[in-house]
């Protein structure tokens, strides 16, 4: 006989470098689950944090927004202003419409900007990584 055996006769446990295929397989069928979960919280967390980005993004062109009605209403005041009264109580209410109009442009731009960071919404990382899985599992790694 070739086979080693335990004094209850049962077949000895064999070193880890010559497992069976069927022991590989089982191995294989066991962590696959817990690598594809890993990399859905991976891709969880990544979509989440671009959510982050993309909501200061929005929350800034709301702001941009709002900072355009008060610039639109100042400079309305201010047209107001010149044509009845001719003075320089409209040169005010011009300046400080147009110092409104200069920061929701500002703000619109950072509000861009963060749009910009978050997009594309897909999770790029996790991708990357369930790729290079498959790949790994093709034996396309060794």
């Amino acid at each position: 006989m070739s086979e080693t055996t335990t004094t209850s006769g049962a077949p000895a446990s064999r070193p880890p470098s010559e497992e069976t295929l069927g022991g590989l397989v089982h191995q294989l069928s066991t962590q696959v689950p817990e690598l594809i979960r890993s990399e859905l919280r991976l891709a969880q967390a990544e979509v989440t944090q671009k959510g982050r980005d993309a909501g200061k993004g929005l929350g800034a062109f709301g702001a941009a927004g709002l900072l355009a009605l008060y610039g639109v209403g100042c400079l309305l005041a201010a047209a107001i202003l010149a044509l009845a009264l001719a003075l320089p109580a409209w040169a005010a209410a011009l300046v400080v419409g147009g110092v409104l109009l200069a920061v929701a442009g500002i703000a619109a731009l950072l509000g861009r900007n963060a749009v910009a960071k978050a997009t594309p919404p897909a999770p790029e990382r996790a991708i990357a990584g369930l790729k290079q899985d498959v790949e790994t599992l093709k034996g396309g790694n060794r």
